[in-house]
């Protein structure tokens, strides 16, 4: 037990953390993201090299974008990062002289949401992340779930069409197609190069074009009412809550913890969530429902939930 330093990978910076044993974060330190595979473990010693100035730091867990092996030390995969079997344990390790441990950036955000946000008192927690694409975590009898080889909880790509829309992974109609922050402005150009008269307040907040449709756009068109805008996010709220009935068949949780980008848009996004959640759930009107409730933590989620998986024994042990 003691500080411990959480690492987050992001597109543009690279953050570290230290955190003590109640989720606070102390202090942090960031670097930008270069642009090569061992550019980036570099960044990383020197981001936790900066974040542990004049603290006693105990262990570090770092939050990876891929598949990581079941003993939190290999990344079999990344997606944006060019890491294939990478030993990021190993190499980060001999950087920093310190204890280290690699997660699942979604895994680690459910972490610490369950362990410090808004799945605090319970024990039986799903966690998605609606941003760009969709992630999520799996806590279940307290206890993150990485299944055998590590790599449960990629909801993102359950197939929910079949034959559907091409993903960036090589398959095809996986969810996060569908629910998601680039599935929610391709609804939006859809809608609105159909029916323009509809959006005239979201096309009136971009360049006046489809084409200029971004996701802020939308968000500040759906609270003035704007049809098209309200009706993209209904179409993703559709497709969401549908996949969280399909989760509460496998896992039937106390709660759903939504996060991600999408997530800070409140109710907005939330109530209609339900409302599919419920439509779609079997059973639905002789069952307990789970609640679905938005995360708090914010973009502090996973660097704080790394930094506490790293005080967490092997789960292999």
């Amino acid at each position: 037990m003691g500080l411990t330093i959480g690492v987050d990978i992001g597109g543009t910076k690279i953050a570290a953390g230290v955190v003590d044993e109640e989720g606070n974060i102390l202090s942090t330190y960031k670097v930008p993201t270069p642009g090569t595979a061992e550019g980036i473990v570099d960044a990383i010693a020197s981001a936790v090299e900066g974040a542990r100035a004049g603290h006693d730091i105990v262990g570090v867990g770092i939050g990876a974008a891929g598949y990581v092996n079941r003993q939190r030390s290999e990344v079999y995969f990344a997606p944006n990062i060019h890491w294939r079997n990478e030993p990021l344990k190993q190499k980060v390790e001999a950087r920093v002289g310190l204890p280290v441990v690699v997660e699942n950036d979604a895994n680690a955000a459910a972490w610490g949401e369950y362990k410090f946000g808004a799945g605090k008192g319970h024990r039986n927690v799903i966690c998605i992340t609606l941003g760009t694409g969709l992630g999520g975590g799996i806590i279940i009898g307290n206890k993150l779930r990485r299944g055998h080889f590590g790599v449960a909880a990629e909801f993102g790509h359950i197939r929910m069409v079949p034959d559907g829309l091409m993903c960036g992974c090589g398959s095809q109609g996986c969810w996060e197609q569908y629910a998601s922050g680039r599935a929610l402005v391709r609804y939006a150009k859809q809608r609105a190069n159909a029916t323009p008269e509809n959006a005239e307040i979201l096309l009136g907040l971009g360049d006046g074009s489809p084409d200029g449709i971004e996701g802020k756009h939308i968000s500040m068109a759906a609270r003035q009412g704007d049809p098209v805008a309200v009706d993209s996010y209904r179409e993703l709220a559709r497709w969401a809550g549908a996949g969280l009935a399909d989760l509460a068949s496998l896992f039937d949780p106390s709660a759903f913890i939504v996060g991600g980008g999408l997530s800070d848009e409140g109710e907005l996004v939330l109530d209609p969530i339900r409302k599919s959640y419920k439509r779609w759930l079997v059973g639905g009107n002789w069952r307990p429902v789970a609640d679905v409730i938005a995360a708090q933590l914010g973009n502090e989620a996973g660097l704080v939930g790394a930094a506490d998986l790293a005080r967490e024994p092997d789960p292999i042990m």
